[in-house]
């Protein structure tokens, strides 16, 4: 559905480093650099993190939220703790499973450190 998604940084370094080591629990390469952006290259798509081009500071998306797909719980609980390790906070509830109308899943939430809400999902079935 999506060919990729973008957020905004204002700090293009310290974002860098924050997704080379969240992402890289996923398998996911480390970002290739194009000026004042940086790109994720997946089989499903590409995830970018960018300097806003206006000049303004970025801002995270109020009620809006990322997820990224896992493999497993463990999976998750990897890229929480990688998260944290490189500047992200905890958000929501623990990582945990959770049911709902989507069934149940196994969730990790995170902010980034320009505050975007990120999640970590495996859809236990």
């Amino acid at each position: 559905m999506f060919s990729h998604v973008m957020i905004g940084t204002n700090d293009l370094g310290k974002a860098k480093a924050f997704y080379d080591g969240l992402l890289g629990t996923l398998g996911v390469a480390p970002a290739k650099v194009d000026g004042h952006r940086i790109f994720y290259f997946t089989k499903s798509g590409v995830f970018s993190v960018s300097e806003p081009i206006n000049g303004k500071p970025a801002t995270p998306a109020n009620g809006g939220t990322i997820g990224f797909s896992c493999d497993s719980p463990e999976q998750a609980d990897a890229w929480h703790a990688a998260g944290i390790a490189h500047g992200g906070t905890s958000c929501e509830n623990p990582p945990g499973v959770r049911e709902g109308s989507a069934g149940k899943l196994y969730l990790a939430y995170l902010r980034d450190p320009d505050g975007n809400k990120l999640c970590a999902l495996y859809r236990i079935r």
